[in-house]
């Protein structure tokens, strides 16, 4: 399968608009298993511990009114980027609104009403410009990172970037893993000073003979989830996480 043969370039050349609608099809719903299990319901979900819902195939997350929390807000992003591209919204979803439900307990009594029905439904609906939404933050991810990063691991970051985006796997590696665990660039996403984004993921990269890009990109994965949960408030209890997202960058070699 030709997934992003054109991701290599991806600093200068936008890949986006080359996908064809069966790969952004494929993109989509491969993310959209890794996140949701694939299911309708899982497109509307707020994850027991956490204050914010998680919306779409990439559980976009989107905090109600007062809450500012560490992790970057990318459902409103989803929300602008349908609105540029001409895709009809459900009218009462606004780019600069909160999430209307303002508890956990308030989103799953909603779970079936007419809001959540049509949210869910719309999703459902745009599997693949939301897969295009994915591609165009990877796109944008390495001159952030590299921006972020200290000068004397950007030569290794963009070598790294750079191999695993010339594979078929590592494309998606890439693509899934800034969706899951974001770029690695906000000061805000870090336990103990020690952050878990894509940046941390390539710049922990080491070398082996033999093996591919795209393994030890996912062998760095787990030690980086690794290190953030032992990292994590105890509070927070991510261990209980930990053995389904090694399951899940480890499928990145598959």
């Amino acid at each position: 399968m030709r997934l992003l043969c054109a991701l290599v370039f991806l600093v200068t050349v936008s890949v986006a608009s080359a996908l064809t609608p069966r790969e952004l099809d494929v993109i989509g719903r491969r993310v959209w298993q890794n996140e949701c299990g694939g299911t309708r319901e899982g497109l509307t979900s707020w994850n027991s511990g956490e204050n914010f819902a998680s919306l779409g195939i990439g559980h976009f997350i989107w905090y109600p009114k007062g809450v500012n929390g560490p992790f970057e807000e990318s459902f409103p992003l989803l929300i602008k980027f349908f609105n540029a591209n001409g895709v009809k919204v459900p009218a009462w979803i606004k780019p600069d609104d909160d999430c209307p439900w303002s508890t956990r307990a308030e989103f799953l009594a909603a779970a079936k009403s007419e809001k959540m029905t049509e949210l869910r439904d719309f999703l459902a609906s745009t599997i693949q410009m939301q897969a295009r939404f994915l591609v165009q933050r990877t796109e944008m991810a390495l001159p952030k990172m590299l921006a972020a990063a200290p000068a004397s691991q950007r030569v290794k970051i963009k070598a790294n970037y750079e191999r695993v985006a010339a594979t078929t796997r590592g494309q998606f590696a890439l693509i899934d893993y800034v969706n899951f665990k974001g770029e690695g660039t906000k000061d805000t996403e870090r336990y103990a000073g020690e952050g878990w984004g894509l940046l941390q993921v390539l710049a922990n990269m080491g070398e082996s003979e033999g093996a591919s890009p795209a393994a030890l990109f996912a062998r760095s994965a787990e030690e980086v989830l690794t290190r953030r949960v032992h990292n994590a408030p105890p509070e927070r209890h991510e261990e209980r996480w930990l053995n389904g997202w090694k399951n899940r960058v480890r499928a990145y070699v598959q």
